[in-house]
């Protein structure tokens, strides 16, 4: 696909942003504010408790450029449902606020889009991640729930730059440019398993065999990658469909996974309902793949059904999930699942 007019790429991602914020239904969740006094920076969560009082996982999620704590809330409430902890984290300066400064106008709006996935706040969304795993650790050795999460059971997923952070925290190690000596240090050990919503990377670092494997060859921990035909770049630099696919291709065997939705554009894997929908570029926010509205649902299902079952098998060593990952249910004929 050829690169998006600039116009077209800022109401991409404004509706991406706005459809991720929308919410499923209502389920039990608390709203936070954790304050890393090192770095003077509070941070937004959304904390989902699954039923009873007993030990559990914890999955921390990541939202993409200019979402929030309310977004993925479809995957949110699955995976609650499925008896883990989920961990809804929003990362200020490239959050929802974006939207009120530069809005959509012109090449304002751009700069500020282009600003907010800087490398300094991925540097920042990356710190983000380390001082959330700090700060369970401090929270489950006092008395109250956060003694519930099992700090040998705790996942990280995100969406588009959220993903671009799960695969920094996994392993990931660019081969050249100005973020390789930060993503050095990036990897972290206290996770156990990962799901990238919309991986990928700049096209400009290679695509084939060779570079990709270099990229991702460290990751041995258990990842899961998912996209869809129609999941292309948002902005001049972002992932192609080719280099998102690339991801899967570059992880060593052993402990990988791919999920390829056949129709799926970009805010497919947002996880957000009740943006209205509109196929053409004039007169309206979104632009959408042309049939990833009417295979929403279907989608959303899917991936909900896939991803609870990658979490209680990769992180709580269910056997019945995993045989249920053999042949998920639900996928379409021209829909990619493989193992490897």
């Amino acid at each position: 696909m050829p690169t998006m007019r600039r116009r077209d790429a800022l109401a991409w991602l404004a509706a991406a942003a706005l459809a991720a914020a929308g919410l499923a239904a209502d389920a039990p969740f608390s709203d936070e504010l954790w304050l890393d006094p090192a770095r003077r920076r509070e941070l937004p969560l959304r904390l989902r408790w699954p039923a009873g009082e007993a030990p559990c996982a914890l999955v921390i999620h990541s939202h993409g450029l200019g979402g929030s704590r309310a977004g993925a809330a479809v995957w949110g409430e699955a995976w609650q449902a499925a008896g883990l902890a989920v961990l809804h984290v929003q990362h200020p300066g490239s959050d929802s606020a974006v939207w009120q400064d530069g809005g959509l106008r012109g090449l304002s709006g751009l700069s500020g889009l282009r600003r907010a996935a800087s490398t300094s706040e991925y540097l920042e969304r990356i710190a983000d991640g380390h001082f959330l795993l700090d700060e369970i650790e401090r929270r489950s050795r006092a008395l109250g729930p956060w003694a519930r999460v099992r700090l040998d059971a705790i996942g990280f997923s995100g969406h588009s730059f959220g993903a671009r952070l799960t695969q920094a925290l996994a392993g990931e190690r660019p081969s050249r440019g100005g973020r390789s000596e930060a993503l050095q240090r990036a990897a972290e050990p206290r996770l156990r398993a990962f799901i990238a919503f919309s991986p990928g990377f700049a096209d400009r670092s290679g695509t084939d065999d060779y570079s990709v494997a270099q990229r991702f060859g460290a990751i041995t921990r258990p990842f899961l990658a998912i996209t869809g035909s129609d999941d292309d770049a948002m902005l001049v630099g972002d992932a192609s469909n080719a280099a998102r696919r690339a991801v899967y291709r570059g992880l060593p065997a052993g402990h990988k996974a791919q999920l390829v939705l056949e129709g799926a554009d970009h805010m497919s894997f947002g996880g957000g309902t009740g943006m209205p929908e509109r196929p053409g570029r004039r007169g309206g926010l979104i632009r959408r793949g042309p049939h990833a509205v009417e295979l929403e649902p279907r989608h959303q299902r899917v991936v909900a059904a896939i991803t609870s079952d990658w979490w209680r098998w990769r992180l709580l060593g269910d056997d019945a999930a995993r045989e249920r990952l053999r042949q998920p249910a639900g996928l379409a004929p021209a829909d990619v699942w493989e193992q490897g």
